[in-house]
């Protein structure tokens, strides 16, 4: 018997509202139903509903950017509650970016407004015959047609008319721009203009089925299983995610790990041709610098503490982009910054406006402005190409770049609009040998902002991530910074995989909560974690059974992965890892060596109670963890068992 089974359920589950909308884009259907007890209990929230949904609903083999695909909404317990950081939502669906398991996540008003309009979870199927969004306004559920008035319109304006038409600057909008609109494999949706559901494509997904935005209102109270006891452990978690527990993402937010970074010889530049910056070791580029000199205003989300959104502005006499205010954090410093060796911060402010507001993820955008400078510097694409030069540290050009890939026009937005993957296919299709090596990505991911030379558990923990490469499913880079093991060595296989497995676990439970994992740090211990929902929903848990649970949920979206076609070798950092050393910095001289790596994929596998050749999870793995309808059906969509 599953562990889980074994967990009581209570009669009056609280926290959940429990409503599933279901919606058939196709003929404007809008359907609800209540999630069980169970369900809830099994699967948590945001990315475990999302998993469930996907590996029960959404056909094998399907194309993402068909109407067949399933496109997931979901949230926790949490929204609407004093919680630290707990109004953010999920979306899921077949990544047209990866060709497997899709997840974005955002925080801002979104959550907070959903939950108080009753709802856990949206499931839409189908392709509307022209463009709407969808409202959610308390119990009133219903399409609107806005080919005329929104469509094609910036995900920034899109807001401002929806808000202006409800007369209500608390609705909470989440919409898609041009870039989605399109299709374009690295489409994000945005809320609260800076706010972005960035990774995966999953923007691509809503463009797909003519769906522009969903709009939640809201006035329902929210109930809890244990008010008072709930109350006492939520304030004593704001008063330490007011501290120091949390104040480098107050002070300087994300940037701040800009110097670390470099440090360690871990932060990306020239498109990971090396580790370290002298950009940084001159101060020229850090975040330090950027609050100095940029920041005017940080901004918290709906039931944050902390304030991590530093907003930017260029000043009213700039030449180029006046009066212009950007959203900026670590990853878009690596993204349009270090990756692209551009050091102006006009301009990484000005092409993280463009992502945001047309619309595309603004790590896979900047990577991928990166690969195609790496190819312009080595020969593969030309000023003819393109129509304009493109060498690393360009600006105004690498701003045109940008709104051309996000558009689809051009050279720029038909070989590199649809992310880095394809950049290199399509490059290739044209006698441009090699092409594909400069594209850093997993699984058709683009890398986030960490170079994994001379980081070996950490090379293993993002490229099991199921979403691609990915420095948000276990945090492991930790494990190689901390000295936890030996970055530059590959001893203690299986135990690097089993603090890898834990570390993903507990992120799969941050994820189904849905909290932000800035303020995982804030819980003393796991058991703690898992009080807190006990107290909000009245569902007992313990560290122990609550880890279980997310060991469920890691294993099922990795079976969806393996119907659609993995294969053990998708979980591999790009080919410069292996064969191209940094000239400079602490792993000068160093790559990944393929048989300590492959030692310590098997170790993870190995963990995880996974084949140890094949990385598939074992029968007997599979009925510990209650994954017992997952037995049998893990043929692959190609054919390949």
């Amino acid at each position: 018997m599953s562990k889980t089974k074994e967990i009581p359920v209570p009669d009056d589950v609280k926290g959940f509202t429990q409503v599933r909308l279901d919606v058939n884009l196709t003929d404007g259907k809008i359907s609800k139903t209540k999630l069980s007890n169970e369900f809830c209990r099994d699967w948590i929230g945001g990315y475990g509903f999302g998993a469930k949904v996907l590996w029960d609903e959404c056909p094998a083999g399907v194309d993402p950017l068909s109407p067949e695909n399933v496109f997931v909404y979901a949230h926790g317990p949490f929204p609407g509650t004093i919680l630290p950081t707990s109004s953010k939502y999920g979306v899921f669906a077949k990544s047209p970016l990866t060709g497997q398991f899709g997840m974005a996540i955002s925080s801002g008003s979104v959550a907070a407004q959903a939950r108080r309009a009753g709802i856990n979870m949206i499931v839409i199927k189908g392709k509307a015959p022209e463009p709407v969004y969808m409202v959610v306004d308390d119990d009133d559920y219903y399409l609107v047609p806005c080919k005329d008035n929104l469509w094609g319109k910036g995900c920034w304006e899109t807001e401002e008319i929806l808000r202006e038409e409800f007369q209500d600057q608390r609705l909470g909008v989440m919409t898609i721009g041009p870039g989605g609109e399109r299709g374009g494999f690295m489409g994000c949706i945005t809320n609260d203009r800076n706010r972005q559901a960035g990774r995966t494509g999953m923007g691509a997904v809503m463009g797909s089925k003519n769906l522009k935005a969903i709009c939640f209102r809201g006035t329902k109270g929210i109930s809890v299983a244990q008010p008072v006891e709930f109350f006492k452990l939520a304030k004593k978690l704001i008063k330490v995610a007011n501290g120091p527990a949390t104040a480098k993402y107050r002070d300087l937010g994300t940037p701040a790990g800009i110097t670390s970074y470099n440090k360690l010889g871990m932060m990306p530049t020239f498109n990971h041709r090396e580790g370290t910056w002298d950009k940084v070791d001159d101060g020229t580029f850090t975040g330090d610098i950027l609050n100095q000199d940029w920041v005017v205003k940080k901004v918290a989300c709906s039931q944050c503490s902390i304030g991590c959104d530093h907003i930017t502005k260029i000043p009213k006499d700039h030449p180029n982009w006046p009066n212009l205010y950007s959203s900026i954090d670590q990853e878009l410093c690596y993204s349009f910054g270090s990756a692209c060796g551009n050091y102006d911060w006009p301009t990484v402010f000005k092409c993280v406006s463009l992502t945001d507001d047309l619309g595309i993820d603004a790590i896979s955008g900047g990577v991928t402005a990166a690969m195609a400078m790496e190819c312009y510097e080595e020969g593969i694409i030309t000023k003819e190409d393109l129509g304009y030069e493109l060498p690393f540290g360009s600006t105004v050009n690498l701003v045109r770049f940008t709104e051309e890939m996000i558009l689809g026009k051009g050279f720029a937005g038909k070989i590199f609009g649809d992310g880095t993957r394809e950049a290199g296919k399509r490059l290739e299709e044209m006698g441009k040998k090699n092409a594909s090596y400069y594209g850093m990505h997993i699984k058709g991911l683009e890398m986030p902002a960490f170079d994994v030379h001379g980081m070996s558990s950490f090379a293993v923990g993002m490229s099991v991530s199921v979403r691609g490469a990915c420095h948000l499913r276990n945090g492991s880079y930790g494990l190689d910074a901390k000295g936890n093991f030996d970055r530059f060595g590959y001893e203690k296989p299986v135990e690097r995989g089993k603090a890898i497995k834990d570390l993903e676990d507990i992120y799969a439970i941050i994820d189904s909560y849905i909290v932000c994992k800035f303020t995982r740090g804030i819980y003393e211990n796991d058991a703690e974690m898992a009080k807190v929902f006990e107290l909000v929903t009245g569902i007992p848990m313990t560290d122990k059974s609550i880890q279980h649970r997310g060991e469920a949920i890691v294993n099922l979206s990795k079976c969806f992965n393996i119907r659609e076609g993995w294969k053990r070798e998708d979980d591999r950092p790009p080919e410069r890892f292996f064969k191209q050393p940094h000239t400079r910095g602490p792993a000068k001289g160093v790559v990944l060596k393929e048989d300590g790596y492959q030692k310590l994929l098997s170790g993870y596998f190995e963990a995880r109670g996974w084949d140890t050749k094949t990385g598939i999870p074992t029968d007997e793995t599979l009925k510990a963890l209650g994954l017992d309808f997952v037995i049998g059906k893990l043929k692959s969509a190609g054919g390949k068992s």
